[in-house]
């Protein structure tokens, strides 16, 4: 939502982060994004919205071209099983679409965790809250306001 992007611009500058805004057709897939964006599909963070059997939610980041490893994640998060949010679930926790899940879990509440495949790329990409807007950033902007606990978590599709 508007109000989503809003925040993230404003945490953006506030701290100082450069980023390149892209406006395009909406997106649902991390290959529709990779695609209008003109980007390699692995530059793209993918952040998915868990909801664990006791009620809990998190947001688990991760390079576009992986999977996330539920166990590993359940393992991490201390949870007995997680879940993939329902699309009602997401946007009642995050208020964004599906596939227009920023990577900020912090912004939304949320315990957050990023795969380290995200790490090996200089500049990443990803929505802003909507499906039609995107921004480009440094890793290293990235990792330094996500307040992430970073592991390993994804495996390759």
């Amino acid at each position: 939502m508007k109000e989503e992007m809003d925040g993230l611009m404003d945490l953006f500058k506030r701290e100082g982060v450069e980023y390149e805004l892209y406006e395009h057709e909406p997106v649902y897939t991390s290959e529709e994004a990779s695609r209008v964006r003109g980007v390699e599909l692995r530059s793209g963070v993918k952040a998915l919205v868990l909801r664990s059997d006791d009620g809990r939610y998190l947001l688990a980041d991760l390079a576009a071209d992986r999977k996330a490893d539920i166990k590993k994640l359940q393992e991490l998060a201390n949870a007995r099983k997680l879940h993939l949010a329902s699309r009602e679930e997401v946007i009642a926790v995050t208020r964004c679409e599906p596939g227009s899940v920023h990577p900020f879990g912090g912004l939304f509440g949320l315990q957050t965790y990023l795969d380290r495949s995200v790490l090996e790329n200089e500049y990443v990409n990803f929505n802003v809250g909507l499906l039609t807007k995107s921004v480009r950033i440094r890793r290293e902007d990235l990792t330094r306001l996500l307040g992430a606990v970073v592991a390993d978590f994804a495996r390759s599709p």
